[in-house]
């Protein structure tokens, strides 16, 4: 099923996964055991990289999963097959999750398609690398935080009236958010921005029963850095930093959001999680 609502990116960020020639590890290392039998789950940004990742694991637990993504056609049916072939249903919505009619077309869609909603995955981002504060232009830095910030917000604002005790919501931040990055001045802040909302945002809904968590990703390798989200001088050490020395896979970050999705995770809400290679960060 698909549905198409279309913005054209100015750079073509986030990225093909299909056509990186090092391609991400994506798929769940272990049998499912029905952690979310009978649910459905909303990813924004799911057509790839740490997305994919966890739609593919929502489905292997049960779930049946919309994927929302911005232009990259193919990469959302990559993913739509795999979660297929878990036994799941899969929606494919293309559009920009910085348009606020666009994600409650997203929520009402997923509603008609699956009857109701119980996860919200709010993971669609974009980066954009700048030396000097000076080069990042007007344009951009509305534009990344109308992406990585706005859209959350309308997401949350779309869907928390269809939320009911016991669902979950899970914000995609970073550990740029904790520590900085001297080259994604934009994002970094996007990412703050997204930890306090996360936080606040669990205790509005707390007596609701409505959990609100995030994951704080390291450097994963996904398309949104070789393709325009790092420089060449960044890509060529990637990850190396990290206590790990390696950059991590979507695969190992997917399992974060599983925990704080299903029932497993009941007793943490306002809560960060740090899939990032070993680097210690306060909060």
């Amino acid at each position: 099923m698909s549905v198409e609502h279309a913005k054209i990116n100015e750079d073509g960020l986030p990225g093909h996964e299909r056509r990186m020639d090092e391609k991400p590890d994506f798929m769940p290392r272990y049998e499912g055991s029905d952690r979310l039998a009978g649910k459905s789950a909303i990813v924004t940004g799911g057509d790839s990289g740490i997305g994919r990742a966890v739609a593919i694991l929502f489905a292997r637990e049960g779930a049946n999963v919309t994927i929302v993504h911005l232009e990259e056609d193919d990469d959302a049916a990559i993913t739509a097959h795999h979660v297929e072939d878990e036994g799941r249903r899969c929606l494919i919505l293309r559009g920009d999750v910085g348009d606020k009619l666009f994600c409650e077309e997203i929520v009402r869609r997923h509603v008609e398609a699956f009857g109701g909603l119980d996860v919200l995955v709010n993971n669609a981002g974009e980066q954009h690398p700048d030396k000097d504060i000076r080069d990042v232009t007007e344009e951009q830095l509305k534009r990344t935080f109308q992406t990585n910030f706005y859209g959350y917000f309308f997401m949350v604002q779309a869907a928390v009236g269809h939320l009911k005790k016991g669902s979950s919501i899970i914000n995609c931040t970073s550990v740029t958010s904790f520590e900085g990055s001297e080259e994604l001045l934009d994002y970094s802040s996007t990412k703050g921005a997204i930890t306090s909302f996360t936080r606040a945002l669990s205790g509005n809904l707390a007596e609701k029963g409505i959990r609100v968590n995030g994951v704080a990703p390291g450097p994963i390798w996904t398309p949104l850095n070789p393709c325009g989200g790092a420089s060449k001088e960044k890509l060529k050490t990637f990850g190396e930093n990290t206590p790990m020395g390696r950059p991590g896979e979507p695969w190992e970050v997917a399992p974060s959001f599983l925990f704080l999705a299903c029932d497993d995770g009941s007793y943490f809400t306002g809560q960060i999680l740090h899939p990032n290679g070993g680097t210690i960060v306060g909060g």
